[in-house]
């Protein structure tokens, strides 16, 4: 049997722990060659600031929270600790959501996403696009563009993986909402 390193499996819930895969920076400047992202964003699952740190480097200020503390001093006291799910507005200014959603959660994180914010742009599996239950998120919610990856990202290894790395097999694209668009998602290679 093929070991989880070199299958596009995935690994069990119990060995995913909090779910953290760190986005590779190709992803996140990728985006910002694409579209132009509002100047204040929220990234409500940091995770150690992956997204964050190309964000900020670029010249959005950024608001970063996360339910787990992975003390990395990447946001203001209160933001350690913050259940996304859970919130009831966005922090104050906040024109956009850019995340890459724990996938367990992914479809909860887009559709309470797009409820908060004007703009949402998630990094999500292609297959994302595959599911009957999700059709009034895919086509009825404002999704804008899918920014499908011309080449395959760098793997995300979950958190703490020690066991030998692997090239990726599963395809990415940043799913891009925006509040009131009502015409079909444009599909851009990026």
């Amino acid at each position: 049997m093929l070991d989880h390193a070199a299958q596009s499996g995935r690994h069990p819930l119990a060995e995913r722990g909090n779910d953290l895969y760190e986005t590779p920076v190709e992803a996140t400047r990728a985006l910002l060659d694409a579209v132009p992202l509002p100047s204040r964003i929220w990234e409500p699952a940091c995770g150690r600031g992956a997204i964050v740190n190309v964000l900020r480097a670029a010249g959005h200020e950024v608001v970063a929270s996360d339910l787990i503390d992975y003390g990395i001093p990447i946001t203001a006291p209160g933001y350690w600790g913050v259940d996304f799910l859970r919130e009831r507005e966005a922090p104050k200014g906040t024109q956009a959501i850019v995340t890459n959603p724990p996938y367990a959660l992914a479809t909860q994180f887009a559709e309470h996403a797009v409820d908060l914010v004007p703009e949402v742009f998630l990094l999500l599996r292609l297959a994302f696009l595959e599911s009957a239950r999700r059709t009034d998120l895919l086509e009825h919610r404002g999704l804008h563009r899918v920014l499908i990856f011309r080449k395959r990202l760098p793997m995300m290894h979950r958190d703490g993986w020690s066991g030998p790395r692997a090239s990726s097999a599963i395809p990415f694209a940043w799913f891009c909402w925006r509040r009131g668009y009502e015409s079909p998602a444009a599909i851009v290679r990026i």
